[in-house]
């Protein structure tokens, strides 16, 4: 398993806190390093940010809660693959030492916390992909929709036309 990188936490406010658009930045260095290691406070220290402020802003963001949530899912799925790894192959001299016993306590406690957001996350895929579905069926029908316009108004026309050339040569006849 990676490390996050040892980083000073930022007490208080970050300095990017004035620019809205910087003062977001590191949820995303969070996100990822909670995804690696599967621990708020390694990865609130990569993001330079007290683990006070991301579970506050886990608290009022629900986009960044799910967000957590999908990470803390991530760490586990890694952590899963990284165990059945070591316990298959063993592993190599240059490699760290791996507590299997702690790990696979660390896997059966969190197991059904992972089934909940492996479900969640099937059931967003789903409604996302029946909402696709939904979306495409109804820009075919507009599609469709201008298009025979066009050809009502094209229609339209030539029968105006018609009706013009049909009506001057009676004209011409009285």
């Amino acid at each position: 398993m990676t490390q996050a990188p040892s980083l000073p936490i930022t007490h208080g406010r970050d300095s990017s806190e004035t620019d809205s658009t910087t003062s977001t930045r590191w949820r995303d260095h969070f996100l990822d390093a909670l995804a690696d290691t599967s621990n708020v406070t390694a990865a609130a220290r990569h993001a330079g940010v007290t683990p006070a402020r991301a579970y506050d802003t886990r608290r009022r963001d629900a986009g960044f809660a799910h967000a957590w949530n999908r990470a803390l899912l991530e760490g586990y799925e890694n952590l899963e693959m990284e165990t059945l790894c070591r316990l298959r192959f063993g592993s190599g001299k240059d490699e760290p030492k791996a507590d299997i016993a702690n790990a696979l306590r660390l896997l059966a406690l969190h197991r059904s916390s992972a089934a909940t957001q492996k479900a969640r996350a099937y059931a967003e895929r789903d409604e996302q992909a029946v909402l696709d579905a939904i979306n495409a069926k109804i820009e075919t029908m507009r599609k469709r929709e201008a298009e025979a316009r066009r050809k009502l108004n094209h229609r339209r026309k030539r029968d105006a036309a018609d009706a013009v050339m049909t009506a001057q040569p009676q004209a011409l006849d009285d």
